[in-house]
């Protein structure tokens, strides 16, 4: 008896070893991170590792930022990890002085106008600054785009001028200044505010630019038809339209009964 109990215990280190051996390689190795890269440190936050300030992560490494001259870091894993300085501006990974024009100045940052903007009066024209010519009825506009100006409040816009808006009588100037609209009760008709004809049963809308007929008739070219509501219907919710009463149905401009289920003849089987 003791001599089997020795051999069961001499074979349980061999089929441990012999388990070990046969495990996949990646099973053990799956354990084990990987190392990190030279000029990394472990993540502020879950794991893994990034890059040291002024490196950036390449194919599982992390390699050098190169800052052309006249740029500075940006400390960012968007973009090139650098920008030019002030007065300077990209161009294909260097960074070229900015050539500001007369009547210009230099913007904060190396895009949009070859970093570059025109002073309040002037306007781009050419990678050149010209002076902004105001019509009469106009203003300056504070605004680096358009045409530099704005007509005053009466008066529209042309394509070199401001040109007087002309108000008809029974209408109004409207809040940009540059329109009009005719009063409550009247429609534009050409240049004109004429007065809205109103039929009999019929009144003013909300908008004040329109009609509508009163309840019970129906709106027909310019007048107010009356409505005629056949038996077993009543005038709908819209006023100028006709329902039938429940459980009529409509069929040619009439409402008729349902048809009595216990009527329908059924096939004998």
């Amino acid at each position: 008896m003791k001599l089997k109990s020795r051999r069961g215990l001499s074979i349980r280190p061999i089929m441990l070893l012999t388990l070990c051996l046969t495990l996949p390689q990646g099973a053990v190795s799956q354990t084990v991170a990987a190392p990190s890269p030279q000029h990394s440190h472990p993540r502020g936050y879950g794991t893994g590792w990034e890059c040291d300030y002024g490196y950036r992560e390449a194919s599982g490494t992390c390699v050098a930022i190169v800052i052309p001259a006249n740029g500075h870091s940006t400390d960012s894993a968007f973009g090139p990890g650098w920008e030019c300085d002030r007065g300077y501006r990209t161009a294909g990974g260097t960074c070229l002085a900015v050539k500001v024009p007369a009547n210009a100045h230099t913007a904060d940052n190396s895009f949009g106008r070859s970093g570059w903007e025109c002073d309040r009066a002037y306007q781009e024209l050419h990678g050149a600054c010209v002076a902004i010519t105001v019509p009469r009825n106009a203003y300056r506009a504070d605004s680096s785009f358009g045409r530099g100006w704005e007509c005053n409040r009466g008066f529209r816009a042309t394509n070199d001028g401001c040109v007087e808006v002309i108000v008809p009588t029974n209408g109004y100037l409207q809040r940009d200044g540059s329109s009009w609209s005719c009063e409550r009760g009247f429609e534009r008709i050409g240049e004109a505010c004429l007065p809205i004809a109103i039929p009999q049963h019929g009144y003013l809308d909300d908008s004040g630019g329109s009609w509508k007929c009163n309840w019970g008739y129906k709106k027909n070219a310019s007048a107010c038809a009356f409505l005629s509501v056949p038996v077993n219907a009543h005038v709908g919710i819209s006023g100028d339209e006709w329902e039938c009463n429940r459980p009529y149905h409509r069929q040619d401009g009439k409402c008729l009964a349902p048809q009595d289920d216990s009527a329908v003849a059924v096939p004998f089987h």
